[in-house]
């Protein structure tokens, strides 16, 4: 065991952000770091970044600062999204020590091993154009659900998005090698996989393979019971797709599909690649192909140029699509976009309405899906989890579970009675 060897990681965004964290921590483990929890005092913290809004690089520079003022001594690594974008405006924050692109993440232990105290910040990063290398990443080992990365960069210029900057383009390893570490995950005893990219619908483009192709050939392995797809985007959502999936036992019937806006007019203005007319088409048919589906839909408020009657008719929208839940985001200008001079500026005050309209609709919407399952029985894959002597699983669709903790039960799945549902939209039941 190495001195000052106590590391911890503390991860913003989204799934893909999960899984790199979790073999980031397991790169740092194999060269004699004892991994710690993100609420211990640590002699290296790893903060793996987001910056899809202006309130995730504001909570990175709170955890930094945070982080400082605890452990003075420590060395803090910032790498992801913000710092691939803003190294020089975080190396600026007083006690960073290390700064590190999306091309580097393989090189963080050796980087860190190199930093011999505490100094000024340096910063390891690259040019877009150059940001081309593909890190393999996984969650085994944290959860009962492992989060497997199986893409990465997007090729789209929606008009908001800073993510091709952070990420790069599009890209992939091969059907074979993402196989073979499924089998890793499944030889583990891990039942559920939760496939992860940035635009996961977009595999294959260098391996000129396809994302349908691909889940035909993880449904074969032996020993993973469950797969849910992340997320995709509703033009790439083919009908071959949903139908295999309908088709298969190991495909969970949970879909989550980025709307951003129910408006035409703000969909042009965003540079999607769809109408609501097509987004209405791609529900209609995964609701033809599953009896119980749980659908979530991400949507953007108050995007530059939203007028009221454009959010009254995005509101209405989804109030007609009635899905399970909504994943709301109030917009913010993010720079070197192209929505930068976009004209119509919205209000803080106006955008924190919206959101808060579409929030208590995404609870409504959320609690009468998981009313319709009181008194069914439900498969329950149950997780690790413990809290006030109850412990908490997903069913097939998503809908979170509690009953009674029994350490049997971990890491099983489970046929559960769904008895009620409480505030919290979490289902109550009984093991059957």
């Amino acid at each position: 065991m190495r001195d000052n060897n106590r590391v911890a990681f503390h991860t913003l965004g989204c799934k893909l952000n999960f899984s790199e964290s979790s073999t980031l921590a397991s790169q740092f483990e194999k060269e004699g770091f004892e991994r710690c929890s993100d609420r211990d005092s640590a002699d290296i913290h790893v903060i793996n970044t987001c910056s899809v809004t202006d309130n995730s690089d504001k909570k990175c520079r709170n955890i930094i600062r945070k982080l400082v003022k605890r452990d003075p001594e420590s060395l803090i690594i910032v790498t992801g999204c913000y710092a691939q974008l803003k190294a020089e405006e975080i190396a600026a924050i007083e006690g960073v020590d290390l700064v590190i692109g999306n091309n580097f993440k393989n090189d963080i232990v050796r980087l860190t091993t190199e930093l011999v105290a505490k100094n000024r910040a340096k910063i390891v990063s690259c040019e877009l154009s150059k940001l081309t290398s593909f890190f393999a990443a996984c969650s085994t080992g944290d959860r009962t659900r492992t989060f497997l990365k199986v893409q990465d960069g997007c090729n789209y210029e929606c008009s908001y998005c800073t993510i091709p900057m952070a990420r790069g383009k599009s890209r992939n390893i091969s059907i074979e090698e993402i196989v073979l570490q499924a089998t890793e995950i499944a030889a583990k005893g891990t039942k559920e996989i939760v496939l992860t990219g940035v635009n996961i619908g977009d595999f294959g483009r260098t391996t000129s393979e396809s994302f349908l192709d691909l889940i035909k050939a993880l449904d074969k392995i032996e020993g993973i019971e469950r797969y849910r797809i992340s997320s995709i985007e509703p033009n790439l959502l083919t009908e071959e797709i949903v139908d295999f999936c309908a088709h298969s036992k190991k495909f969970m019937p949970h879909f989550h599909i980025p709307l951003q806006a129910g408006s035409d007019k703000t969909l042009a203005r965003m540079r999607r690649r769809y109408t609501t007319s097509m987004f209405r088409d791609k529900i209609e048919l995964v609701r033809s192909r599953f009896a119980d589906v749980f659908i979530g839909i991400d949507v953007i408020v108050g995007f530059s140029g939203e007028s009221e009657e454009q959010f009254e008719e995005c509101y209405s929208f989804l109030k007609e699509l009635n899905p399970s839940f909504l994943h709301v985001f109030p917009y913010s200008v993010r720079a070197n976009t192209a929505a930068v001079d976009f004209e119509g500026v919205v209000s803080p005050a106006d955008k924190d309405i919206r959101a808060k309209r579409l929030g208590d609709l995404s609870d409504t919407l959320h609690r009468s899906f998981c009313d319709s399952y009181v008194g069914t029985v439900q498969k329950v894959l149950f997780e690790s989890t413990r809290k006030g002597g109850k412990m908490f699983g997903h069913s097939e669709n998503y809908i979170v579970v509690e009953v009674p903790y029994q350490r049997e039960l971990l890491k099983t799945i489970v046929d559960v009675r769904i008895l009620e549902i409480n505030s919290d939209g979490v289902a109550i039941g009984e093991v059957v």
